[in-house]
This record gives C-alpha cells, structure tokens and sequence, in this order.
C-alpha cells in the first residue's frame, strides 16, 4: 500500500532520556506550502545525544532529528519542492516577515520554529526526521540532492555541513591563510576540509586522539604553536576559545560556533583586541544559501574526503536507543535508516 494513502507511518518518539517509543502516527492533510517527505537516511548530530543525556534541554515527548535525507511524497499548494525529488532541509523554519527575516537573519527568526525540536503534543508533530515521514512546513528551505551523492553523505548537509559553511562566510576569503579548526568532530573535520579546499594551511587540535587522527584525511597539515590568522571554534570550550585567541595574528578572526549552552566567561582583554586587529564573530544555525552550498561542496568532494568512512551503518528505527550513544572511535555519526 502507499505509504501517504495509508495516512500513517512509523515514528519514534522520544519519552526522556535513552528511551524511545515506537509508535505509529497518522500523517496529517498538508496545508499550503508544507511537503511530506519519506526519510531515507538520518545521522545523529551531537545535539541529540545532548539532549538525551540530559545536557541540553528539549521538548519532551518529541521525535528527535534534524540531520537526514529524504524523497519528497506529497507536497501543499505552492510548495518549493516536486514529488520524487531527493532532498535535504535546514534545521530552522522562519516565518519570513519579521524584521529578522527581512534583514536577512532567518536562522534567527523571531518566530523561529526547529525541526526535530518540537512537542510531540504540539501543532507539528511529524517535525523530527526519527521517523518514516517528516512534514515540513512553509519557511523551511530546502536543497535537492545530486544523484551520485550517497545517503550517508548527505545528510550531514542539513546540519554539520551547512553550519560550517556559515562559520566559513564569518572567517572571511580563507586563500593562503593559516587556519586554526578547535575540535575535530563531524563540524571540526568538515571545516578543515572545507578550508583546505578553499585554498587555507589548517591545523586541528582535539583532546580525542582517534578524532584528531582523521584530521590529515581531511587535509589539515601538522599542528604547531605559530600564530594564526583565523580561528574557528567548535567546542565551546572556555579553555580552549581563549588559547586559540591568543594564537591570533594580527587582524586575526575568531569564528565562535561551538558555545551553544551557558559556560564559564571568556577572559578577553579589550586592550589586546584593539591593539591587534582582532575580531570575534559567532554562528548559530545557518542561512538557506549556506544549506546549497552545503551539498555542493560534499557533491563536489565526495571522492576527495572519506566523508563515508565516518558514518556507521545505518540501524533500523527499532534501534535507535543504540544509535542514540557516542560513536565508536573513528566514526562521528551513528545513523538510522527508517525504512529499513
């Protein structure tokens, strides 16, 4: 039977911690501008392992997951997307009137409303990619994937992916400069990957020795101590963030995108800061046009980079608990498969 004329499809619901509740949930009539999409493949981001332990806070009961790739199935009245195309969409969904998203900010949206962040019990539920079918609503952007893309590839696109493309926009033209990436997990090694195609010398440091250790498959050189001229921080570490700083060069650029929950203070000298040039920026979330860019560097370097070495193999969505757990060394996403 069709899976949209069945008016049902299978979701796991997450119920607080590692537990996760195996439901069957009926697909709501799409209104105008929303798309109904057949999950084909989603990774786990960092954020959700977050949420389930406990360290950052969520919607609860919720379905979870805003890293996958689908095939559109349906689509509302002047929906952006055809049937049949293969897909990936940004973690945000803006209302494109407010004063944000006429300036252009749409990751910031004053109404701002997130996929695989939302009560279950809520007017969206079908809003996480943990599921046979996702629907998404007018405001989300959208970009087709490429045939020759595999699954596992692309959907990191939505979120590791597409933010390290808006970190690359803050840092400025990369070409010949020397590059420092702080934490080598899926956004650290896409960063240095994409710095190293832009033309940068990048080095990674990480306290995970079997992370750091694909750091040259993705192009970074040898680390020193030598001053840099941009920073790039992943971790949100105090610590670190400051040690990077004081590496900075001259008119270096720190690029801060890791410090999502609340944290100790960062120690910065105003002195320092106008004396050498130095700026510091942050990045949440992603534009649209960061998400396009996304796949197409991953299209463009999907034979260059192991993108592929790094994601496991997808477990069905029975078992997702398992895939809700950090990955074994040497693998930075674990991924479910829903229809498997």
């Amino acid at each position: 039977m069709d899976p949209v004329s069945s008016r049902l499809t299978t979701a796991a619901i997450w119920t607080g911690g590692t537990d996760v509740d195996l439901r069957r949930v009926e697909i709501p009539d799409l209104a105008d501008g929303e798309t109904l999409v057949r999950v084909r493949l989603a990774t786990v981001c960092g954020s959700d392992l977050h949420t389930v332990t406990g360290r950052r806070p969520g919607a609860c009961p919720s379905i979870l997951g805003h890293e996958a790739v689908g095939d559109v199935v349906a689509v509302g009245v002047g929906a952006t997307v055809a049937v049949g195309q293969r897909v990936v969409w940004s973690v945000t969904v803006a209302c494109g009137d407010c004063a944000r998203c006429r300036q252009g900010r749409t990751a910031k949206c004053g109404a701002v409303r997130k996929v695989g962040h939302e009560s279950f019990h809520g007017d969206w539920p079908l809003s996480g990619a943990y599921a046979e079918h996702i629907v998404l609503p007018r405001g989300t952007a959208t970009a087709v994937v490429p045939p020759g893309l595999p699954d596992s590839v692309a959907a990191p696109a939505a979120c590791a992916t597409a933010t390290v493309m808006a970190t690359i926009e803050a840092a400025g033209d990369l070409r010949g400069r020397r590059v420092l990436v702080v934490g080598a997990g899926m956004l650290g090694l896409t960063a240095v990957a994409a710095g190293s195609d832009a033309g940068a010398e990048v080095q990674a440091v990480d306290t995970d020795p079997a992370r750091l250790a694909l750091a040259p498959r993705f192009g970074a050189v040898a680390a020193d101590t030598d001053p840099v001229d941009i920073a790039i921080d992943f971790t949100g570490s105090a610590n670190a963030i400051e040690t990077a700083l004081r590496r900075l060069d001259i008119g270096g650029v720190l690029v801060l995108a890791g410090s999502v929950t609340p944290g100790p203070p960062l120690a910065v000298d105003p002195e320092r800061l106008v004396r050498r040039w130095l700026t510091i920026t942050g990045v949440h979330n992603y534009e649209p046009r960061h998400l396009g860019r996304a796949v197409d560097f991953l299209h463009r370097t999907v034979n260059r980079y192991p993108w592929r070495d790094v994601v496991a193999e997808p477990l069905p969505l029975a078992q997702l608990g398992a895939a809700l757990l950090r990955p074994p060394p040497g693998i930075l996403r674990t991924a479910v498969a829903p229809r498997m």
